[in-house]
């Protein structure tokens, strides 16, 4: 039976512009299907709007933020990591900094210089873009792909098929499942979808009473059964739900598939519990007839001084002459350690990333093609795996792209 020689790519965001670009480059024919007006609608919103193209780390740094099965991305980054990502994006137009944390960015600050890069590659190898163009079903003959049926009825004959749709996070940008479907449909396992780096609600109202206040360079660790899951130092947001930010949103990645956690705050990581109690004794002492309230003022924000001391079982009001040594130490261990009970995480409409997807067990991880249907192939956040914030979970998208197109290229030439 003759097959056509063409490669359908599904998806035109971060995995599916570098799987239609390095399959064009690597000799194939493709043609892009996208479902929106334009390429990377989900690029234009990551890093508020600057887009963190990758982060610039070595692979076994790169693979420590990777929570859930790393060692499947080892040949996707060795195909293309992110020196190489920088690199391609230097050659088509695009220069990069880099800053805090490893983080790369556009020079310019502008997502949308990102993906006019890639649109320009994409051009400049000759791939064919559709736009307006939604899939409704994968076509197999026996156990191969042989096209993709259009939601207007019309097919479109492929020698092998990409699907790269994103998972189900931001639906607006039009990721709203279908390569989960087609997974299944095609007798894929399919990790059940949830939200993967979100924020998480707290069991405690007093978050929501500090809603919109940020904390910097604080320590948030979560335990599971009897486990440390997390701990990291930085920034953490209360909101009308309990936690958010930089901290939350990556402890959210390391739950288990309830979402369930006991969380702690320290709210001092710079000082030991000996110093800490130290200083108390020294603001105290100083303090006289000042409320408790007050001179917490001096440990921590107005909004939440006012608020700690009744956390602690204590009266704001006290003056801080009556202060005793079981009340200072009170103070002491929940500056140290104050608990927090997460009992979910936001819906997965608001996560930046989904977690699950189509089981890693499912793919040949040194060419990311199905091993159930032949001329298949799966790339980016259709996948289960997922990564911290920082760039990663972009690189993840642009590497395993690159790795699907240049085997279904390869593919097509044997």
């Amino acid at each position: 039976m003759a097959f056509s020689d063409r490669i359908v790519v599904i998806g035109g965001g971060a995995a599916g512009m570098l799987a239609a670009l390095f399959a064009a480059r690597a000799g194939a024919k493709v043609t892009l299907l996208e479902r929106n007006e334009k390429l990377g609608k989900k690029i234009y919103i990551t890093g508020k709007g600057r887009c963190n193209v990758t982060n610039a780390c070595d692979t076994e740094e790169f693979l420590r933020n990777v929570p859930r099965n790393p060692r499947f991305l080892y040949s996707a980054l060795r195909l293309l990591n992110p020196d190489d990502m920088l690199s391609l994006l230097q050659e088509l137009g695009c220069e990069t900094k880099i800053e805090r944390g490893r983080r790369a960015f556009p020079v310019s600050d502008k997502a949308s210089d990102v993906t006019k890069a890639l649109e320009r590659g994409l051009r400049q190898a000759h791939v064919e873009i559709r736009f307006h163009a939604r899939v409704q079903k994968i076509l197999t003959e026996g156990n191969r792909a042989v096209g993709v049926q259009l939601e207007d009825g019309r097919r479109l004959d492929a020698g092998a098929v990409i699907i790269c749709t994103g998972g189900l996070s931001y639906p607006s940008t039009g990721s709203t499942g279908d390569g989960l479907r087609f997974g299944e449909e095609t007798g894929h396992k399919i990790i059940s979808p949830r939200a993967s780096l979100a924020g998480l609600i707290t069991k405690e109202a007093w978050p929501m009473e500090l809603q919109g206040l940020t904390l910097k360079n604080i320590c948030l660790s979560g335990r599971s059964c009897g486990k440390i899951i997390y701990s990291e130092q930085g920034e953490l947001l209360f909101t009308h739900f309990g936690i958010s930010g930089p901290l939350a949103i990556e402890l959210s990645s390391h739950l288990p598939e309830e979402g369930k956690a006991e969380a702690a705050l320290d709210l001092k990581p710079g000082l030991t519990p000996e110093q800490l109690d130290q200083r108390l004794i020294r603001e105290i002492s100083a303090a006289g007839k000042k409320q408790l309230s007050t001179i917490m003022q001096t440990l921590l924000p107005v909004r939440f001084a006012a608020l700690f001391p009744a956390l602690c079982g204590l009266e704001g009001a006290m003056p801080c002459n009556q202060v005793t040594a079981k009340a200072r130490q009170q103070l002491a261990a929940m500056l140290k350690s104050l608990p927090l009970t997460i009992l979910g995480l936001r819906p997965i409409n608001e996560a930046i990333v989904t977690r699950g997807g189509v089981d890693v067990k499912s793919l040949n991880p040194a060419t990311l093609s199905s091993r159930q249907v032949e001329g298949l192939y799966f790339a980016g956040e259709t996948i289960d795996v997922d990564a911290h914030t920082g760039g990663y979970n972009l690189q993840i998208a642009f590497a395993t792209g690159a790795l699907a197109g240049k085997s279904a290229a390869k593919f097509l030439q044997s």
